[in-house]
């Protein structure tokens, strides 16, 4: 699901990571809500009323804290929302890629978070924290920002994008396995230290 847009750094590789912050340009992708439901190329889909735009942040700006506030709360009991810092790490890292989806106001009304990192075998994707607004589910953002993820992954070579989904989330993980993704065989373990 190749994306088409401008490049934002000098590299795709993500280990390729400096001191110097990442260079990075605006970058949207249109998706025309309902239309998001179906598979394919982003820049492909039927337009219909409701647009909403997926971006990706390459800084943090006025009104993104509280955002992502109200949208941490709805994703998590237990995690607090990211502070003015943590987001500006996020944003600044060459490891993750921050995208939002904004709607026709321009309301930032979901978000998603690309880890992108070199292994041994191949550079490798992982999407996590997938959230839309309760009000404005069902008009197909979800799969906007997961398909928006999956070029900009495709774009930076990764071999595999992942991402975990608890069986209750029937929705999601019905939209997850239309995009293509398959549940792999393999347990997932979780170590919680200190930090956790």
């Amino acid at each position: 699901m190749p994306i088409s847009g401008p490049s934002r750094h000098d590299s795709t590789d993500p280990s390729s990571a400096s001191d110097e912050p990442r260079r990075c340009c605006r970058r949207r992708f249109l998706i025309r809500g309902a239309a998001a439901r179906g598979a394919g190329r982003v820049n492909n889909l039927v337009p219909v009323s409701d647009e909403v735009q997926i971006e990706e942040v390459c800084e943090v700006f006025g009104g993104l804290v509280p955002a992502l506030d109200r949208l941490v709360k709805q994703l998590s009991k237990s995690a607090g929302p990211p502070t003015q810092a943590e987001l500006e790490a996020i944003v600044d890292s060459h490891a993750s890629r921050l995208l939002i989806a904004r709607d026709g106001d321009g309301t930032i009304v979901g978000m998603l978070t690309l880890a992108l990192f070199r292994i041994p075998t191949g550079v490798r994707a992982w999407i996590e924290d997938v959230v839309v607004d309760t009000a404005a589910q069902g008009r197909g953002i979800g799969q906007a920002l997961t398909t928006a993820a999956v070029g900009l992954a495709n774009e930076h070579g990764a071999r595999t994008v992942d991402l975990t989904s608890r069986p209750s989330r029937e929705a999601a993980n019905r939209m997850y396995q239309k995009l293509g993704f398959r549940a792999r065989e393999t347990i997932v373990y979780r170590f919680e230290g200190p930090a956790g």
